[in-house]
């Protein structure tokens, strides 16, 4: 059953002389809990109250209320829309279910009749459009809804109010109907003739004399229960919007300085100007004493203190080595990696218990201390501190997560300052590769033509000369077959520097004996020299007892065959070659390849392993190769994990080749 008319619109048209006026959720809210503690405060009556919610969820909330006005009064009478499990019921106070179509969805009412006293609210919603749906709910829980209505303490709008009000109840829920006329009587609810008497709550009306005299509430100490309860709800009301006005300021400062130094950010890719920007503004904001901001990272033991706000009177830390691992703050915000808040140092036990902690804070005089990580990722990047050294009056949390806010938008700066840094250097690398690629095409265009030139000589003499000397053929043969080895040797070296740099090698990963290994190579270098190279002596001492490497076998032999290879060449006889290997207590077998040759000069040591370099230089070669052995090397010891290096103590000196290999 749906009953459209508006009660206010009833009231108002039984009572002419009623004039509504406008209220706000506030307002009302504090007027019913100030009439509802007025039944709870008295307990010799048993009032008439009657409460119509426009929602369910509405009535939730004062649900407790409700149920302790039950236990005074048995006639208890609650309206609201169902949302959820409202529903008719007689369970503590009766319940009484309305249709949302119902026009009690748009009003807010109570109304208390007692023997004694009597008050009513009767409300009606003033609907504002909406011009977007979805602000619906907000305007729904807003303070500062609007509503029209009467609110007073006259008995006979109380009672004209409670008698419409249990018309619209006994429409819901007829079976009340003989509980309701009981009421009736009880509180002499009778069909009342239409009056010209104003209301005794319209501003600056005076009681009429022929009221009854419970009109008003002749009670003191109810009246001044009423009071002191509606001041309470205004005041409490009054409180909830001075917080609300002062997270509005906390919020708009956190964003103004949130946006100072994303414009910091975007205005310059320098570190040390972003966090001389957030160090200055943030210290100001909070009004701390002292305001440390510091690049560091989680592994670090200490760091300099190189920007911070400073309050006049306050001690600088600018400059001082601060340390890190040895402070147990410190550790704790970058383990959880979250804040860590100590309000008063001289009550915290850590720092009582802790003889570096207690100096730090006697010497700088910190009372108060707050430590921020500014992350990225899970990566520490920094810290950022606050200090007090006067007073121990806490920081708020909407202070503490400004700062939070500040150290987030400072990872990103950081880490931006930090991309473009490497971007540059990216770019340089870039520039030297290309200046790289060009050396290279025109090295292996010379390393190319050269013996390509010698072999087309040598041919183009036997054919033209058919009466050559026999001797002086051979010698022709073999200088262009020895060439065309040498550009064999050339493009099979650099097809397999290109395979080895493109990642396209699947390695053979097994168990090996080095021995076995340098074995082979030793075998592979002798071959090679025949009988027209007299090698050094070749020593080698690797022993047994060595735990077996974990290599590909095959490129294991290629890198002792070329470093072995390289040995023999630079060494003449009666020089010697060491072959040298021992475990180095890392989980890896180090290898030693040692001569008494010519030796590397110190300026030459970090490109021995570039490609073509031959310590002569890459186009005046005397010693013969392609110069792309050690980059070979280099490419193979990387893939299974090691490293190598070497190391000379100068010209004619001798070299040192050394590279490990990982061990099963």
């Amino acid at each position: 059953m749906i009953v459209p008319i508006s009660l206010l619109t009833e009231l108002l048209q039984a009572l002419p002389h009623l004039r509504a006026q406008i209220y706000f959720k506030s307002s009302m809210t504090a007027l019913s809990h100030a009439m509802e503690d007025l039944v709870l405060a008295d307990s010799n009556d048993e009032p008439l109250v009657i409460a119509s919610f426009q929602r369910e969820r509405f009535y939730r909330q004062e649900a407790h209320r409700y149920r302790l006005i039950a236990d005074r009064s048995s006639q208890v009478y609650v309206l609201a829309a169902p949302e959820t499990e409202f529903e008719n019921s007689s369970e503590c106070h009766e319940n009484v279910a309305f249709a949302p179509e119902d026009g009690l969805s748009q009003e807010w009412h109570l109304v208390v009749l007692g023997q004694h006293y009597s008050t009513c609210l009767i409300c009606q919603e003033k609907i504002v459009p909406l011009e977007n749906e979805d602000d619906l709910e907000l305007v729904l829980m807003d303070q500062a809804r609007r509503f029209e209505g009467i609110w007073t303490f006259d008995r006979e709008v109380s009672s004209k109010a409670a008698e419409l009000l249990l018309d619209k109840i006994v429409k819901y829920r007829p079976e009340l109907a003989e509980k309701i006329d009981r009421a009736r009587t009880t509180y002499k609810l009778v069909k009342t003739p239409k009056k010209t008497r104003k209301s005794a709550a319209e501003k600056g009306a005076k009681p009429d004399k022929s009221a009854p005299k419970n009109s008003k509430i002749p009670n003191p100490k109810l009246s001044d229960a009423f009071a002191e309860r509606l001041v309470t709800y205004l005041q409490a009301g009054q409180h909830k919007l001075l917080k609300a006005y002062s997270a509005i300021a906390a919020q708009e400062r956190k964003e103004r300085l949130v946006n100072l130094i994303t414009t910091a950010m975007r205005q310059s890719l320098n570190p040390q100007e972003i966090v001389e920007v957030a160090v200055q503004e943030l210290g100001t904001a909070l009004s701390a004493s002292r305001c440390l901001i510091y690049r560091c990272k989680a592994t670090d033991v200490s760091a300099k203190i190189d920007r911070e706000f400073l309050r006049p009177g306050t001690s600088s830390l600018l400059n001082q080595t601060w340390p890190l691992q040895e402070n147990p703050i410190w550790s704790d915000a970058v383990a959880r990696q979250e804040r860590v808040y100590i309000q008063d140092t001289s009550q915290n036990s850590l720092i009582v218990n802790t003889k570096l902690l207690d100096r730090i804070v006697t010497n700088w005089q910190i009372v108060s201390w707050l430590m921020v990580p500014v992350l990225y990722q899970g990566r520490v990047l920094g810290m950022v501190e606050m200090q007090q050294c006067r007073s121990t009056s806490p920081w708020e949390e909407d202070e503490i997560a400004l700062v939070e806010a500040i150290a987030t938008q400072l990872g990103a700066a950081l880490i931006q300052a930090e991309t473009y840094a490497h971007l540059e250097e990216l770019n340089q690398q870039l520039e030297a590769l290309d200046r790289t690629r060009s050396n290279l095409i025109a090295i292996t265009g010379h390393e190319l033509r050269t013996p390509l030139s010698t072999i087309q000589v040598c041919l183009e003499s036997l054919n033209s000369e058919p009466d050559m000397p026999q001797e002086l053929r051979q010698i022709m043969l073999e200088t262009a077959l020895g060439d065309a080895d040498r550009m064999r040797k050339l493009v099979q070296d650099f097809l397999t520097l290109s395979h080895l740099e493109s990642g396209r090698v699947k390695w053979n990963v097994e168990s090996l004996t080095l021995q076995e290994c340098v074995d082979f190579a030793l075998s592979s270098v002798r071959s090679r020299s025949g009988l027209d190279r007299q090698l050094p002596e070749i020593i080698t001492e690797v022993s047994a007892e060595l735990p077996l490497v974990q290599a590909d076998g095959e490129w294991l032999v290629e890198v002792l065959s070329k470093l072995l290879d390289n040995a023999c060449k630079f060494t003449a006889p009666p020089g010697s070659v060491t072959v040298r290997a021992f475990f180095n207590g890392s989980a890896m077998v180090e290898v030693l390849v040692a001569d008494t040759g010519r030796g590397i000069e110190a300026n030459s040591l970090k490109v021995v392993f570039d490609r073509f370099y031959q310590e002569e230089g890459a186009l005046r070669r005397s010693a013969g190769g392609t110069g792309l052995g050690l980059a070979i090397c280099k490419q193979i010891v990387a893939g299974w994990g090691g490293k190598i290096w070497v190391d000379s103590p100068g010209k004619d000196r001798g070299s040192e080749f050394h590279f490990t290999i990982p061990i099963v």
